[in-house]
C-alpha cells in the first residue's frame, strides 16, 4: 500500500475528520437556509438565523448519526438523540460565540483582529461540539 492511499484511508478512518466533513457541509446548508429563510420571509437577518440553525444542525445530526458516529446511533430514542445534539451543539455555539467576542474585545493585535477570532472561535466549536458529542450524544453503548 502506498503511503498517499495509506493517509488518505487514516483520514477517510479518523473520526474527528468525519466529523469536521459533516459540519462544513453543515455550515452550507446554514448559509443557504439563512439565506431562503430571510427572502422567503419579512424576517431579519438575526432572526432568520433560527430557523436556519435548526435546519442546518438537524442536517448535522443526521450527516453524523450516519457517518461518523453509525456504530453508536440511537435506534429507538431517534428524537432524544436529536435534542441532545441539537443541545450540545447550542452549547458549542455558545462557547464559539464567547471566544469569538472574547479575543475581539480583550485580545491584543493581531488576534484581535475579526476574522482570526472567527477562525479561533470556529475551531473551538468544532473541537467543542465533537467532544460533547462523542461523549454525550454518540456514546458507546447508548443504542436505545
Amino acid at each position: 500500500m502506498s503511503a498517499l492511499s495509506e493517509l488518505a484511508r487514516k483520514a477517510v478512518d479518523s473520526r474527528f475528520l468525519r466529523f469536521a466533513a459533516v459540519g462544513t457541509a453543515g455550515f452550507v446548508v446554514n448559509e443557504i437556509a439563512l439565506w431562503l429563510v430571510h427572502h422567503l420571509t419579512a424576517l431579519d437577518y438575526y432572526t432568520s438565523q433560527i430557523p436556519a440553525f435548526f435546519v442546518a444542525v438537524t442536517f448535522t445530526w443526521w450527516g453524523n448519526r450516519m457517518l461518523t458516529f453509525r456504530e453508536h446511533a440511537a435506534r429507538a430514542s431517534v428524537l432524544r438523540e436529536w435534542a441532545k445534539f441539537v443541545a450540545a451543539n447550542g452549547l458549542g455555539a455558545a462557547a464559539n460565540y464567547a471566544l469569538y467576542v472574547s479575543l475581539l474585545r480583550f485580545a491584543p493585535p493581531p488576534a484581535d483582529n475579526p476574522y482570526l477570532a472567527l477562525a479561533a472561535g470556529t475551531l473551538f466549536g468544532l473541537v467543542f461540539n465533537f467532544t460533547l458529542s462523542k461523549r454525550f450524544v454518540f456514546r458507546a453503548g447508548t443504542r436505545q
